[in-house]
């Protein structure tokens, strides 16, 4: 008997769940794209966006994904033959040096492994050793989606201060946009990557890039960039089809206009705190289980956790069978363990990971938590008993008791 009729549950770490608001947004006819109110949308929709990642600098948009994201912030202000520092602490660092290797861009990599966050000091090292200054950008993913890992940004920056080194800081927030704090001009990221599908609630096919003025003046002393990448246009154009390089992402925009509502309305401060608080809710249950077993989160210190995704360890053949059956018999499906290969699992199929972003709530989470112990029991997996009761301590003590 299978229990996995209903309603299903995607908590892998985006696309994450799209709420009914967004989803009612988009159902409509295909609008006029040259002129009229979905030129007005998208007129009043930008500032909004930047609310979002905290800055008063500049916003692209472009029909793409988060790879696309990484070659559009490449491709506006590192030329063919010079160089960028890469911090990689898990596969998406990883994944934006591949890139601008592909671009004949050359890399300098930092790999921090997958357990710890960036090392502002080694950073900082990293800048002190380049007495030439060639080094153009440092690259630094703020939360990997693969390990979990969160680094601080504005270390950092502080890094590149202290140096005195003219390179640009350039930040991915694909996974921590709208879930985790960050706050791109007080913490001096000169360019912010983003894509729709994670903590903005919207299908994939959406791609941002922020950037200050300081990374616009690199913009323009670059001898060329591709006209499909070139983010002048977009940030300050000349007619609506300039935004997108094109047509319109019509329906896309109709979902990001209500996601956004959505976002102004709770208030940043707020959807941060909230998931802090079931982060912490995971993280308890998961600290319970492993009381008693192999489970273990990927990254030991709480401080360095991402509030939006969460990496957990297994074992194989445990974590592949906990999968299939949560999937099958309880119809939540989990995150694959991307990018978390070892020796002894080159698959990563020991991994397996949550996503708790956007539009997610605590009964959504209490209802995962239950039936990743029920899959446990049901698979004869060693854990600590109790888990989904430690976490509910967590959101019951995130208000004030009454009475």
């Amino acid at each position: 008997m299978s229990l996995a009729h209903g309603r299903p549950y995607l908590a892998i770490p985006g696309p994450s769940v799209m709420p009914d608001r967004v989803l009612q947004a988009m159902h409509r006819a295909a609008p006029n794209i040259y002129e009229g109110a979905l030129v007005d949308m998208v007129a009043g929709m930008v500032p909004d966006l930047a609310r979002v990642a905290r800055t008063e600098g500049n916003v692209a948009i472009y029909i793409a994904n988060g790879h696309g994201a990484w070659e559009a912030a490449l491709a506006n202000t590192v030329a063919p033959g010079e160089k960028v520092l890469v911090c990689a602490t898990g596969r998406f660092g990883h994944g934006w040096a591949e890139m601008g290797e592909a671009m004949g861009i050359e890399i300098e990599l930092l790999d921090f492994g997958r357990k710890t966050p960036i090392d502002a000091q080694a950073v900082k090292e990293a800048l002190e050793a380049d007495g030439a200054q060639a080094i153009k950008a440092v690259l630094a993913v703020h939360v990997d989606t693969s390990s979990s890992l969160r680094s601080d940004i504005a270390e950092i920056r502080r890094a590149l201060d202290e140096t005195g080194h003219p390179a640009l800081l350039m930040a991915d927030c694909i996974a921590s946009l709208g879930c985790d704090v960050f706050e791109m001009d007080l913490w001096g990221a000169d360019v912010t990557v983003t894509g729709s599908q994670k903590g903005l609630m919207v299908p994939p096919g959406l791609a941002f890039l922020f950037f200050s003025e300081r990374a616009a003046e690199v913009r323009r002393a670059m001898p060329r960039v591709s006209r499909y990448w070139d983010w002048a246009p977009r940030a300050d154009p000349a007619f609506f089809y300039q935004y997108f390089g094109g047509t319109a992402p019509t329906h896309h925009l109709y979902g990001l206009r209500a996601a956004l509502d959505m976002i102004h309305e709770e208030g940043l401060e707020a959807i941060w705190a909230r998931h802090a608080t079931l982060a912490r809710a995971i993280w308890a249950a998961a600290e319970v289980w492993g009381e008693g077993g192999p489970l273990t989160l990927n990254v030991a210190e709480p401080r360095h956790r991402s509030h939006a995704v969460t990496a957990l360890r297994l074992g194989t053949p445990h974590g592949a069978r906990l999968r299939e059956w949560t999937d099958r018999q309880a119809g939540v499906t989990l995150g694959i363990g991307l990018g978390m290969s070892e020796e002894g699992d080159p698959d990563g199929r020991g991994f397996f990971r949550f996503g708790h972003m956007g539009h997610v709530n605590a009964h959504m989470v209490l209802g995962l938590l239950g039936t990743v112990e029920a899959g446990l029991s049901a698979l004869g997996i060693p854990h600590g008993r109790g888990g989904v009761a430690a976490a509910a301590e967590v959101i019951a003590g995130s208000e004030p008791r009454r009475g």
